[in-house]
């Protein structure tokens, strides 16, 4: 990795500098979710542990039926900020397809690391392979959806080793995933002034948490997008993960024209959008 100047990273990286407009967007998020929240059927802040926000909200499918796909969506925020609450205006893509929606919290840096929170969403996923069913979903069918730091989140899930983490759990337990603007590689984040003090990484775990750093998953897809009108840092990170695992497995890896950091999640809301028919691609699979 080139090294750079703090200035230079900071420049890269923080995205609500890049996009002024950034207040709106999260008050929008924040509005729509309230909406959904009190006109759709949602069970709110399910445990699914005992630690610190190991709670989720899980809205179930529009249609009446059993064994029905789930998708879990993990919120960004770079680890350390943002809520599931801000989220629950992306469910009604996916409950209108037939699937079960689930958002899951975890806790925020620098309470924790992000290694913690790695472990709580494998916590998070685990707790929905095991007790979906109960609900009518099917949990050989989970797709991950994830924006940003969720992002990041996704692809480590993708990558997980299953039945190291719990004897029951299937090595295929997600095959599916979609990454929204993720992080791939954490030495540049580390290397960011504005994250540094609420990260906290150090060299090991900035390796550890890297996914374009990991072997390729053996089986499964994920699709990589990125916003056009991203840094040029979120532009390589989107191409580097392609070229880690390779094509078969990161079939996708595409910069959606037009959109920003935190436009390109509102897209996915937008049928005919490049970014909503990949989702539903993927969901489909």
């Amino acid at each position: 990795m080139t090294q750079r100047d703090g200035a230079w990273y900071d420049s890269q990286y923080n995205n609500r500098a890049l996009v002024p407009e950034h207040a709106a967007h999260f008050a929008h998020w924040r509005d729509a979710s309230a909406h959904v929240r009190a006109t759709q059927r949602c069970f709110q802040d399910v445990a699914y542990g005992r630690g610190l926000n190991e709670t989720l909200d899980i809205f179930p499918s529009d249609h009446a039926q059993d064994k029905a796909p789930v998708v879990v969506f993990i919120h960004g925020g770079y680890w350390r900020s943002l809520d599931k609450a801000d989220h629950s205006f992306l469910a009604p893509i996916f409950t209108s397809q037939g699937a079960h929606v689930v958002v899951p919290n975890y806790a925020l840096c620098p309470a924790v690391t992000v290694s913690d929170i790695t472990l709580q969403m494998v916590k998070a996923v685990a707790w929905v392979w095991r007790n979906i069913h109960r609900l009518g979903g099917d949990p050989s069918r989970i797709t991950l959806v994830g924006h940003s730091a969720g992002g990041h989140l996704a692809a480590m899930l993708l990558a997980c080793d299953w039945p190291a983490y719990a004897a029951d759990l299937p090595a295929h337990l997600v095959s599916k995933a979609l990454s929204i603007s993720g992080l791939y590689e954490l030495a540049s984040v580390r290397a960011t002034p504005y994250l540094k003090d609420s990260l906290r990484l150090t060299d090991a775990e900035a390796v550890r948490n890297s996914p374009a750093w990991m072997p390729a998953p053996k089986f499964g897809a994920l699709y990589s997008v990125v916003g056009g009108l991203e840094s040029e840092e979120f532009l390589r990170h989107n191409l580097l993960i392609q070229r880690s695992w390779g094509k078969d497995r990161v079939p996708v890896a595409q910069a959606l024209e037009g959109l920003q950091h935190f436009s390109i999640v509102e897209s996915m809301t937008q049928p005919g959008s490049r970014l909503h028919t990949l989702a539903l691609e993927l969901l489909n699979q």
